[in-house]
Parts: structure tokens; sequence; C-alpha cells
């Protein structure tokens, strides 16, 4: 009896003690940011988290919330599942990211990654791991927002349109990003089909740059106050301080170090001035000098501006088969089909009182012998003003008014010259030939009210159609000489963007650099290195 009686005691001892062990665990207060794991040592198959952990996550690491929304719909999308771990643990990709996280400045960017020491902590084998799995997981995704964000969207756009500008605006979807990485994670180091190929080019020269200014050979060129210019056959220290500036640059393959302005020196001298839009002439004038003194600091600030100009445009441009661009600054159009610049023009762009505005938009049909509907502000402003002064204005200068409004007939006193090409636009703001052919020889060339006139538009046109049957030779030529308008509506639209790209990078590699026409470029440096502003 006594037995039992001692039984029963021990049997019930055991059963509290169990239940104030199960109790403890029921109503702890801690707050985790863990789930439950499998219980294998060293390897997770899966992390599920739900929005009420992703919540909790931000709450702990306030500083990353405003990447709370993009993680949720991330997650929400792929039905809450882990990204980062498989069997093994921490996938690959995850290391990749990581490196191009931390090296944010060969992509042009100066900012980092809130809590980029606990991130490195993850992949530093050295140290034994402080973070939860889920921890690891949410900051791994938060931090692949990050840069999703600052690489391949740019600046927020509501940002650029507080300061007057306009950039088109280009969808990211953060989990095809993710998917379409995952597939390939090599993409992360070039793939046109996330961003403009200009971007990659530009990318290649700023680590060339930031080398140069690692070697400190940028010297400053010391002139000769007694002499105006340099001329083939002078001879300066000047002459030999450029010399070492253009074989640093690449405009020569090597310095000499001769003194004497000689031929070699002239070949590099005439690839500086091609590369930075002046006239190709011998001379070396104080303003040359001016611009090869820039600071090397100041040529990658502009490379670094000009790779995030190319976020804004949609990649997709790569791929058409053939395609306009025109850069504002340079005041050059580029026709490009399968991938190859099949025609390059001089352009006039807008005066600093009528930018040209930035957009994409596709060209959809050319206009031969275009009348020039003239906009009731140049009337206002300019027609009337003449017309004042001269009864016959309108007729000597072959005007005439149309259901309300003036415009000017086909001939060679129309601004619009023979062809126009046309496309959707709010600003109403077309491509078209131009007359004052004289003018683009100059090294200046922002004149008109905005709309761009086209050196090589004959020969553009002619390039568009040359595939088309029904637009032979003959018909564009007597389309061109009408004295009315004739309209060919295109098969295929062409995409054209509308740039303002103050460096660019050709096909063979060379960087040029162009005057800042609408001075945008240090203002959207400040909104490009304030870590708040994207």
């Amino acid at each position: 009896m006594k037995n039992l009686i001692l039984f029963i005691i021990l049997l019930l001892f055991s059963f509290l003690n169990s239940s104030a062990s199960c109790l403890r665990n029921t109503t702890s207060n801690k707050p985790s940011l863990n789930l439950p794991l499998p219980k294998k040592k060293n390897t997770i198959s899966y992390i599920k988290v739900d929005s009420l952990v992703i919540t909790r996550f931000f709450k702990v690491y306030p500083n990353l919330k405003k990447h709370k929304l993009d993680v949720l719909a991330l997650y929400k999308k792929r039905n809450y599942h882990s990204v980062w771990f498989d069997k093994e643990g921490i996938i690959e990709f995850a290391h990749l990211l990581h490196s191009k996280v931390d090296q944010l400045e060969q992509e042009g960017l100066k900012s980092s990654f809130a809590y980029k020491d606990k991130v490195a902590l993850i992949f530093n084998k050295q140290v034994t791991p402080t973070l939860t799995p889920t921890e690891t997981e949410l900051l791994l995704s938060t931090m692949f927002i990050f840069y999703a964000k600052k690489v391949y969207k740019g600046i927020d756009p509501e940002k650029i349109r507080e300061i007057g500008w306009f950039i088109p605006p280009k969808n990211l979807s953060y989990t095809t990003l993710l998917q379409s990485l995952l597939t390939d994670p090599q993409s992360l180091e070039k793939d046109d089909n996330l961003l403009f190929g200009q971007y990659y080019k530009l990318r290649d020269v700023l680590k060339k740059y930031q080398q140069m200014e690692q070697n400190g050979d940028w010297n400053v060129i010391v002139k000769d106050s007694s002499i105006r210019e340099y001329k083939l056959g002078d001879t300066s220290k000047t002459i030999a301080q450029i010399r070492q500036r253009l074989a640093i640059t690449g405009d020569l393959k090597q310095d000499s170090k001769s003194n004497r302005y000689d031929e070699e020196l002239l070949a590099g001298i005439l690839n500086f001035k091609k590369r930075n839009g002046y006239k190709s002439d011998p001379l070396i004038t104080s303003s040359h000098i001016q611009r090869l003194n820039i600071p090397i600091e100041n040529y990658i600030k502009t490379i670094m501006v000009n790779m995030e100009r190319c976020r804004w445009v949609a990649p997709e441009l790569n791929k058409a088969p053939e395609y306009i661009i025109v850069n504002i600054p340079s005041f050059k159009l580029f026709f490009k089909r399968d991938g190859k610049t099949e025609l390059e023009s001089n352009i006039f762009v807008g005066s600093t009182m009528n930018e040209t505005v930035i957009f994409s938009s596709m060209i959809s049909h050319l206009v031969f012998s275009p009348y020039w509907n003239i906009p009731t502000s140049i009337v206002q402003s300019e027609i009337k003003t003449a017309m004042d002064g001269d009864k016959n204005y309108l007729i000597d200068n072959d005007m005439e008014w149309n259901k309300g409004r003036v415009r000017q007939k086909p001939g060679p006193k129309n601004p619009l010259g023979k062809v126009k090409f046309i496309f959707p636009s709010s600003n109403d703001i077309y491509l078209h030939d131009s007359p004052s052919t004289t003018l683009f020889e100059s090294e200046y060339r922002a004149y008109s009210h905005g709309c761009i006139n086209i050196n090589k538009a004959q020969e553009l046109a002619y390039l568009i159609l040359n595939n088309n049957p029904e637009w032979p030779v003959e018909r564009i030529k007597k389309a061109m000489d009408g004295d009315k308008e004739t309209t060919c509506y295109l098969k295929n639209k062409i995409p054209v963007h509308l740039g303002y790209f103050t460096t660019w990078v050709n096909d063979s590699g060379e960087i040029s650099f162009f005057n800042d026409i609408y001075l945008r470029d240090d203002r959207l440096a400040e909104l490009l290195f304030d870590n708040d502003s994207k």
C-alpha cells in the first residue's frame, strides 16, 4: 500500500512539473522574429514569413521602414516563402548581392545600406551568427529592395518634378526583377534587359576615372601668361603638361614628354576636341586648357550623374530594331539600327528660355514639305509686332491665316525645311529639317523654340524609308520638293528618346563630355547623393 501511495505522489509531481514548464514556454512575452525551423543541424530547408513577422521586423529596424511596403508586396507575390535560404543555407546569389551593395560606388552611387554592419556579419564565417534566420531573411530582402531602387529605378520622379523637370515614368516589378536575377545572378554585372545599354558603358569608364584619381597624376596645367594660344610648332613647358594629360585620358597613345607642339600632339588635340564638342582646328586656347584643368573628381561626378539619367531610360529601347537618340547637351542625334549607328547628325535644341524637354515617344509618321503652324506664343511675341511695321509681312514671308492661326507655306523660307518627324508630345515638340545649314557649324547650338532642328533630316528620312517599297527614292524626293504637305505613315513606329547627357560613351568606348547648357548637373548631384532621395 505504501508503495502505491509513493508511486502516485511521484506521478503527480512529474505532471505538475511538466505543466509548469509548458506554462512558462507559452506565456513568454519576449519578442522574437524567429520561426519554427527543422531541427537538422546547420541546415534550413525553408523559412516562411507572414505580414505580422514583417511588421515586427521593421519595428526592430526602423531605419529601413521606407522599404516596408515593397518588402510586403514582394513576399505576398511569393506566397510568403523564403528567398534567401535553401536546404544548404544561404544561397549563393545573396553573397553576390552583398558584394554589389558593398561596392555601390562602382554603380555611380555614394550611399550605403543602413544596417550594412549587421549584414556583413551574415557573411563573416569567422563570427558566430547572432541574427535569427528570419532576421537574416528579411534583412537580405530589404537590402535587395534598397539595391534595386538605387541601381535599377533611380531617384523618385516626384523628387525630380519638385525642381521643375519631368522624366519619363518607369515601371519596375521587384518580384519580376528578383526572379530574373535568381535565374541568372550574373545579370547583376550586365544585362541590357535591366538597364539602358549606355549605363554599362559609363560604368566601365567610371572605373578608369576612379583609377586615374587614385593614381594622383591629374596635375594642374599651368598656362604661360605671355602666350594667348598655342599653334603647331610652338614650344613651351605647358605643351609638355598638355601632352601628359592627353596621354592619361587616352587621346594620346604615349607621353613623349616633348615640349614641342608636333604632329603627334596634334592628333591628340584633335581627338580631345572631337570628344568634347569643339571645332576641329589645331589651336589650343585658354578655354581648352580650362577644360583640361577641370578636376578629376568633377569628371567622376559627371559620369555618376549621367549613369542616373540612364536609369530613367526604358531598357526596351536597347532591343528595338531601330531607334533615335537625341542628346541635348551634345547637340547630336543618333539613328540606331540593329545596334549600330547608321546616322549621326548635328542638331539645334531649345534655348535656355525654351528648354527642350526630356521624354520618350514613338515616331508615327513623316510629313514632307510641311506647313509651319506657328505657335500662338510666337505669333503674339514676334509675328504681330512685325506685321504692325509691315503690312505685307505675311505675303513676303509665304505666310497665311488658316482657321484663325498663322501658318507658313512649304518652301525655302519655311524653318521646318523639307521634312518633319511626328510623335505624340504634350509639348508639341517634333524633329524637323532646317534651311539654316550654316548654323550647324557652330559649337553652341541652343537656338530653337524647343523643337529639334536636324542637319541631316533628309538623309534620316531616306534611311527610315529605305526598306519601304511604297516610298522609293524618287517619290520621297518629289514629296520633299512639293508645294503641298504629303504625309507618310510608318508601318512600324520608331522609338525616340530625347535625353540630357552631359557625358556619353560611343560605340568605340570613347567618352565625351559636354557643356551643361541648362545647368542641371549640380542640382541632380545633390538629389543623387542624398541618402534619403530614394
